[in-house]
């Protein structure tokens, strides 16, 4: 029996590489050398066995390719070496991040912008190298200012002298805001962990963050609460009322640790919800659905509870702001959303507490007082 090597090279170094279909049905197997790359099968190496070519002759090329690879190697040593010294440098920089405090997330995200960076050709200890990288791609000057300030704080730990950062600027935009059925099919359409965790971003608006490091101690199963205990920059805890079904899903979720989701290796599940979101996407015909991430349910949330309540503030409070500059935007989603929509209210007065009590338990707010009289409203 002759043992299968390449046609090209000679190298017995092979991989399976697929199936090959012959027009009567059958199949023959494919084969890929890991030495030289040349694709080939059993068909067309038995064929080859026929052919005039010696053993000199593929000697000569084995030796070919061979010296091609040591120049390739020889030619790219010098620059892997650099490549390895920079990548320890933000390895040191982001342990450094993690030891003062820096959440998962963040960490992620400087890690990716580095990374990009050095495949950009960016040289890291080059800031002028830096800033051509950085002006070179087509990308937003909000992400460009993201890249910045990521090799800002690599450079500041560093000590590496010379970095001014460019004069890029956030530009604001308005998110984008899903219909409640778009949402419902993502959840409807993915796996019990995942559809779980999105029914709960759904239900209460939370974070990624906080969401994920949701621990088994901050759900009350019999009364149908969640307490968010970690919130994430610098916003206020917050506790949520939720409906039975979340509770049903979550209960169902297996209790490996003291966190519902996980808590750390959050790659998996954005990996997972980006797969399922793009099947259902295809599956559906609605490319609607590639743009829904985790954070947009949280500005689907806050717009449908000032278009429930128009009540800012409480919306404020919902989302843990600790500044009402961040939650004026949803008044702006709001009107987008419902260009339509008629401000007319049912208005009661009520002069007595039991009045006032059995107003408000029907979902009537307070507006003001005058006379001895209550004014409350609800809307229509």
């Amino acid at each position: 029996m002759v043992e299968l090597c390449c046609p090209e090279c000679g190298s017995k170094l092979l991989y399976k590489d697929g199936l090959r279909y012959l027009s009567d049905g059958s199949t023959v197997q494919r084969w890929l050398c890991r030495n030289c790359g040349y694709r080939f099968s059993e068909k067309s190496f038995k064929n080859c066995q026929t052919t005039n070519r010696s053993d000199a002759h593929q000697k000569a090329i084995l030796m070919e390719v061979q010296r091609q690879i040591e120049k390739r190697e020889a030619g790219a040593t010098e620059q892997t070496a650099q490549q390895t010294d920079v990548k320890g440098l933000i390895l040191t920089y982001l342990v450094h991040l993690k030891n003062e405090g820096y959440r998962e997330t963040t960490i992620m995200q400087k890690k990716q912008l580095l990374y990009r960076l050095l495949s950009l050709g960016a040289d890291l200890q080059n800031p002028e190298s830096v800033k051509k990288a950085i002006a070179s791609i087509d990308k937003s000057e909000s992400y460009k200012l993201l890249l910045s300030i990521a090799y800002e704080g690599f450079a500041k730990y560093h000590g590496i002298q010379g970095w001014i950062r460019p004069n890029y600027k956030q530009c604001e935009k308005l998110p984008f805001i899903p219909y409640e059925e778009e949402i419902d099919v993502l959840i409807s359409g993915s796996g019990r962990k995942t559809a779980a965790f999105l029914k709960l971003l759904k239900e209460t608006g939370m974070r990624f963050g906080e969401a994920w490091r949701l621990k088994w101690t901050d759900i009350d199963f019999k009364n149908n609460i969640i307490t968010c205990n970690e919130p994430e920059k610098g916003s206020r805890p917050r506790i949520f009322k939720v409906s039975s079904e979340l509770i049903a899903m979550l209960e169902k979720l297996k209790r490996k640790s003291i966190y519902v989701f996980g808590g750390a290796g959050s790659h998996a599940l954005k990996v997972s919800f980006m797969k399922q979101r793009k099947r259902l996407a295809y599956k559906l015909q609605n490319l609607r659905l590639m743009r829904i991430s985790f954070h947009t349910i949280r500005h689907w949330k806050a717009t449908m509870l000032y278009h429930e309540t128009k009540d800012i503030l409480y919306v404020m409070k919902f989302l843990g702001h600790k500044s009402i500059k961040n939650t004026l935007i949803y008044i702006d989603l709001e009107r987008g959303c419902f260009p339509k929509t008629d401000d007319n209210y049912n208005v009661r007065i009520a002069e007595t507490p039991e009045e006032i009590t059995e107003l408000l338990e029907a979902g009537f707010e307070y507006v003001l007082q005058k006379d001895g009289l209550v004014f409350l409203r609800k809307r229509k």
